[in-house]
C-alpha cells in the first residue's frame, strides 16, 4: 500500500503492518472523541512515526496513487476530524 503523509511524501507500506497502525488509529479516534488534545498530539505523532519506520520512502519525483493519506504532524484536532471516516484514518 502507498501511504502519503501530507507535506512529507509517500512510503510503501506492507499490508502486514496495518493491524498495528489500526490500533494507533483507534486510540487516536478515542482521544479525538474525548477532546483529549495532548493525547491526540501524542498518538498522531506515534502513528506517523510508525509509518515512517515501517514504510519504504518513495523517491521525491515519484507520484503514485496513495491508498491512504495521513495528516501532517502539525495538523490540528479539527483538521484531522475533517479527514476521518467512521473507521478513523485507516479503514478496516
Amino acid at each position: 500500500m502507498i501511504v502519503r503523509i501530507m507535506g512529507e511524501g509517500q512510503v510503501r507500506l506492507a499490508d502486514s503492518h496495518l493491524t498495528e497502525l489500526d490500533r494507533l488509529d483507534d486510540e487516536l479516534l478515542a482521544e479525538m472523541e474525548k477532546g483529549d488534545g495532548p493525547g491526540f498530539r501524542r498518538t498522531l505523532g506515534a502513528l506517523l512515526s510508525r509509518v515512517r519506520e515501517l514504510g519504504v520512502p518513495l523517491p521525491d519525483d515519484s507520484l503514485e496513487p496513495s491508498g491512504l493519506i495521513l495528516p501532517s504532524p502539525d495538523a490540528t484536532l479539527e483538521e484531522v476530524r475533517d479527514l476521518l471516516s467512521d473507521d478513523g484514518l485507516i479503514p478496516g
